[in-house]
């Protein structure tokens, strides 16, 4: 049987079963289980398929997962939000669009912290949505802020979205991390312009109200109980591996021991707040990496039938601009994104892309940043985008959806707008990467 007809079968399959509504990672585990004994023998399969799935779970660089999960769990259940968002609060000054941009900077930090969009967006949404609404915010500025910067949980580190497509794509987990940190700021940067140059157009759009003036000890005093331990985190996640003094797993560890202690130095490290952080991470972790097992043997599959082979020669062989090949592929993310959620298509495009990347010559570094950045958008793309129900959930009954989706739209853009500057200025994301100890 020819390898594309092969391709079309087993994708068509594994479509098939999510459209049904089937978990991922039993969609990927079925089709496996079906294919592998008609791919090699039927105790040939059986034997690739058991001994596939230990060897994902054994493997080491998946560690940082459960880890940079569970400091976003232990900072989302401790409550921490709203002090930080007070304190940062006091040093913004009467500028237009005040709250608006305070979701900007509130978004980068609690990236530092949760590593996870949802648990951002939620913190962020129940934070600052009832605020704004009480100062006569526009959905634009108030939901639309959020939706935007609670993604860049994807893009800055610790993103245990990144460990993961590090690992299936095959690339330096630590090169990744460090490589996200500038396209991160870069999104936040596009971001507060925007709401900077919305309200200076139509100020209607977040109206000015009087700020209560504060001396510099009252500034400060929150500042160092709330703002200032977060750049320790930072450092024991970031510094430690830009620096070359940890692995990204070692870097998981210390984040997580810092976590810890930023909560227990708050004195919110209580037998609840823990219960609840590692509940929530170990059914996230398991989720996880049973998606990551079982798409292993997806992947094998495709290998041993000469899919993958055959894809990347066929494409290698087309008289074409290899970015407009890129474009397809970033195309093919952004259509998926509006459907799945971002394990599923990592585990779909991944390892059918990255052959094609390295055929094509491209930084493979570079390659996982733009598909990343793909990813966040997709959680705010419309119809099945995660992030807009969690935020239509923190909104409150009196927003629609429809409004929500509508408040997405500006950010969206801008997200392609920032896909499309690191494209042309590869170095944006490259200059840290090469600097690195």
């Amino acid at each position: 049987m020819e390898w594309y007809v092969i391709l079309l079968i087993l994708f068509g399959a594994l479509m098939v079963l999510l459209c049904m509504g089937m978990p991922v990672a039993y969609c990927f585990l079925t089709v496996a289980t079906v294919a592998a004994p008609f791919i090699w023998n039927l105790s040939g399969g059986m034997s690739l398929l058991s001994s596939s799935l230990v060897d994902s779970l054994i493997n080491f660089t998946l560690l940082p997962i459960p880890l940079f999960i569970f400091m976003g769990e232990i900072i989302f259940h401790a409550n921490v939000a709203p002090q930080i968002i007070d304190a940062m609060d006091r040093w913004i000054g009467r500028i237009p669009g005040r709250l608006s941009l305070m979701a900007v900077a509130a978004g980068v930090v609690f990236s530092t912290l949760t590593g996870t969009s949802l648990a951002s967006t939620a913190m962020l949404g129940s934070s600052l949505v009832p605020e704004m609404k009480r100062k006569g915010y526009s959905n634009e500025m108030s939901i639309g802020p959020i939706l935007g910067s609670g993604q860049l949980a994807l893009m800055i580190p610790p993103s245990a979205l990144a460990v993961l497509l590090g690992a299936i794509a095959g690339v330096s987990i630590g090169k990744l991390l460090i490589a996200i940190i500038l396209p991160g700021i870069l999104m936040a940067v596009l971001f507060s312009a925007y709401i900077i140059v919305r309200c200076i157009l139509k100020p209607g759009l977040a109206p000015p109200y009087s700020v209560a003036d504060f001396t510099f000890k009252e500034k400060m005093a929150p500042t160092l109980r709330y703002v200032i331990p977060v750049f320790f985190i930072i450092f024991c996640v970031v510094g430690v591996i830009y620096f070359g003094i940890a692995t990204p797993t070692e870097a998981s560890a210390t984040g997580a021991m810092a976590c810890l202690l930023y909560v227990a130095y708050l004195k919110r490290a209580t037998k609840e707040v823990l219960v609840k952080s590692l509940t929530a991470t170990v059914k996230l972790s398991v989720m996880v990496l049973l998606i990551v097992a079982t798409s292993s043997l997806f992947s094998q599959i495709l290998s041993y039938c000469g899919a993958a082979r055959g894809l990347t020669n066929l494409v290698s062989d087309m008289n074409v601009n290899r970015y407009f090949i890129l474009i397809g592929m970033m195309a093919i993310t952004f259509l998926l994104g509006m459907f799945l959620s971002a394990q599923p298509i990592i585990m779909i495009c991944i390892p059918v892309f990255m052959p094609i990347v390295a055929a094509l010559g491209f930084n493979e570094i570079w390659f996982c940043v733009l598909f990343l950045l793909n990813l966040e958008i997709g959680t705010i793309t419309p119809p099945f985008g995660l992030a807009l129900f969690v935020m239509k959930g923190a909104a409150g009954r009196e927003t629609s959806m429809k409004e929500v989706i509508s408040a997405s739209g500006p950010f969206i853009a801008l997200d392609c707008l920032a896909m499309a500057i690191l494209t042309a200025f590869p170095s944006t994301c490259l200059w840290l990467v090469e600097t690195m100890g």
